[in-house]
């Protein structure tokens, strides 16, 4: 099978969360081939290098997502006409009110509900200005002119707009279109060919945004099957905005994507979710549930199994965060706790571990060290002892912690004080390494936790404190939680269950679409089940199936004795 794997800022390039997933993914399924798709952040990530790529990878392609530029492209009156039509559908379809698409009390979920109202006009404008862009090469320049502008600002103007768009004023209305551009850019992308992404059986985007666009139009005009994986509810992300992004364009964006997201899982043959907060953002936003799987992200079980087989190994009086450092985190919320595990167990150390993350995470990290020299003054065990805070802040990949296993398998108790958390990659390797754990009810944290840990609310010191305490006092209950979590996570999250769902999901979908590569015998007749989807899988029956293609014969009667029989009578047929 020939997967086009469709990736946004991550694989193949260095960094991101789903970097190391999509690399263990194509590198678990060898028995397949894949081309991958990438859209990179600019130049400075493909300057950063990418990762190796492994033999079943047939192709890279790259574009930039959000580097700024211009295609060249002039558009003669009748495509400029054209152009202000389809764009005004589209905005004036963002600027209608979200209650007229589905009426109170009705289900968005139900099988083979057709769009209707403003969903409907989205969707017709974005392929109309998908085929506008592939009949004149490129609409960079058009998204980025004057007469988007004014077609955006009527579009704002017009009567029922939400009050953000009425108020929007020039520069507003020039980052809006900016904002569009780059979120319509895959629309101007030469990906959509017979020999491009025409050429693979299915198409697999890593997230949501502008890798599932590319996989929309992949199948608006080759038909070929889509996949959508989310770990993350990347629409949230639009809901909660950087403050400095003003109203109006917090309010078009979150528009934009949400019909995107909506129309991206009305035409996805499948839907797989990261667990099951993921599942109920992509419910709410009109993802039918019988296309739904939830997959949790595959980790590699590996490198912590040395530490999970010797439970035993740790400072009993430690506890242990690990992560990256910013505001979501909420280490002061730890360092106020710890202040009170202190109070009733004076011998505790905590160890922080990990470097600062995103723009404001270096200066959250500064912030933590001041507040933490400030609740822990340097302590001396006599007058001529030198004193020490009880707070280390660390980062893996020197001498003391070579390895996150290192950092983990140095304490007794993995801590986690998130207040946002997606799934919380560190606490699954906590429990891979057969720790217990005090976590904060965020996110996915129940979801992985499953009674094998402790859980409290977030923003709580004191009910944090307490169960640290708990378990430090208690080595038998440390030791129980941390042989039912390393069980839990052996059974649920390991890298090898992840790619067997992806795999079974891939015969799925190519199982349920018909073949859209006829195979010619030597008179040139169609051969029903010439090319099935196993004809990819090695080994001595692939090798004889080809062969038997080749002579004219179907593939599954490769071993059968080949019999004089009239020419097979033209038929469509399906995997």
């Amino acid at each position: 099978m020939r997967i086009g794997l469709l990736t946004e800022g991550v694989h193949p390039y260095v960094g991101g969360d789903a970097g190391p997933w999509c690399d263990r993914l194509v590198r678990g399924l060898g028995q397949h081939e894949f081309d991958l798709y990438a859209l990179t952040l600019g130049e400075r990530q493909e300057a950063e290098g990418r990762l190796p790529l492994p033999s079943q990878v047939t192709r890279a392609r790259t574009a930039p997502s959000r580097s700024p530029g211009h295609d060249g492209v002039v558009y003669g009156r009748r495509a400029r006409r054209r152009f202000a039509e389809c764009y005004a559908d589209l905005v004036a379809a963002l600027c209608a009110p979200a209650s007229g698409d589905v009426p109170a009390g009705r289900r968005a979920d139900l099988p083979g509900e057709a769009p209707t109202g403003e969903a409907d006009r989205f969707a017709g404008a974005l392929y109309a200005l998908a085929e506008l862009a592939r009949d004149e090469g490129g609409l960079a320049g058009a998204l980025r002119s004057e007469t988007a502008v004014h077609v955006l600002e009527r579009a704002c103007r017009a009567p029922g707009a939400p009050r953000p768009a009425h108020e929007a004023r020039v520069p507003e209305l020039l980052a809006m279109a900016a904002h569009l551009e780059r979120a319509l850019r895959p629309l101007s992308f030469d990906w959509y060919e017979d020999d491009r992404l025409g050429a693979v059986d299915l198409c697999h985007a890593a997230s949501g945004g502008a890798a599932a666009l590319a996989g929309l139009l992949a199948r608006h005009f080759l038909g070929v099957p889509l996949l959508v994986t989310e770990y993350g509810a990347r629409l949230r992300t639009y809901y909660l905005a950087d403050a400095r992004t003003s109203p109006p364009v917090r309010s078009l964006l979150a528009a934009f994507h949400g019909r995107l997201a909506a129309e991206t899982y009305r035409q996805a043959s499948v839907i797989t979710a990261g667990n099951a907060q993921v599942r109920r953002w992509q419910e709410r936003c009109g993802a039918p549930r019988h296309k739904i799987r939830t997959v949790h992200p595959g980790l590699a079980a590996a490198p912590f199994a040395k530490v999970g087989e010797a439970p035993e190994r740790g400072d009993p009086d430690t506890l242990v965060w690990v992560g990256r450092v910013d505001p979501a985190k909420d280490l002061v919320s730890l360092l106020h706790a710890f202040a009170q595990v202190r109070a009733e167990e004076p011998r505790t150390r905590l160890r922080i571990v990990g470097g600062p993350s995103g723009p404001g995470g270096a200066a959250y990290l500064a912030h933590c060290k001041a507040l933490a020299a400030r609740l822990f003054p340097a302590e001396a065990a006599g007058p001529h002892t030198a004193g020490g805070n009880p707070v280390s802040f660390e980062e893996t990949g020197g001498p003391d912690l070579p390895s996150p296993a290192d950092a983990y398998a140095a304490g007794a108790v993995t801590v986690l004080s998130s207040v946002v958390e997606e799934f919380p990659v560190s606490l699954a390797e906590a429990m891979l390494c057969g720790r217990a754990t005090v976590s904060t009810d965020a996110g996915a944290v129940p979801e992985v936790i499953g009674g094998t840990g402790l859980v409290v609310p977030p923003r709580d010191p004191r009910a944090l404190a307490r169960a640290c305490v708990a378990l430090l006092r208690d080595p038998e209950r440390r030791a129980r939680l941390g042989a039912a979590a390393r069980a839990r996570a052996l059974e649920l999250f390991t890298a090898e269950r992840s790619i067997a769902a992806f795999h079974g999901i891939y015969l799925e979908i190519v199982s349920h679409t018909p073949v859209r590569r006829v195979v010619l015998d030597a008179a040139g007749t169609p051969l029903p089940f010439g090319a099935p989807a196993e004809a990819h899988v090695p080994g001595r029956w692939a090798d004889a199936a080809a062969r038997a293609v080749a002579r004219g014969t179907p593939g599954w009667a490769a071993d059968a004795p080949v019999r004089a029989a009239a020419p097979a009578p033209a038929a469509e047929g399906a995997r």
